[in-house]
């Protein structure tokens, strides 16, 4: 531990999303077009020591790390017990 004393500490988070295209035409896209954060720190504490568990924190965040640093990700979808790929049927094709 680094045994640094924060008397209060506060974090704001404001995310921003968006959701576009069709359900029906299978054009649906989410995306996040940006995330604010803001940390509030109320310590007596050197301004040097206070970087020190600020950073620790930000960079032991995993979710902070995946979205400043983006990891790849392997998607599997099974039906029925077998693997199965959905984009190898033409969109639309459920409606014939």
């Amino acid at each position: 531990m680094m045994q640094v004393k924060i008397d209060k500490a506060r974090m704001h988070v404001r995310a921003r999303v968006r959701q576009e295209g069709s359900v029906l035409r299978q054009t649906v896209r989410g995306s996040w077009p940006g995330i604010e954060t803001r940390l509030e720190v109320e310590s007596g504490e050197a301004p040097e020591r206070l970087a020190g568990v600020i950073r620790n924190a930000e960079n032991g965040c995993f979710v902070l790390q995946a979205l400043l640093n983006p990891v790849p990700v392997q998607r599997t979808v099974f039906v029925n017990g077998v693997v199965f790929n959905p984009e190898a049927f033409p969109k639309g094709a459920e409606r014939s």
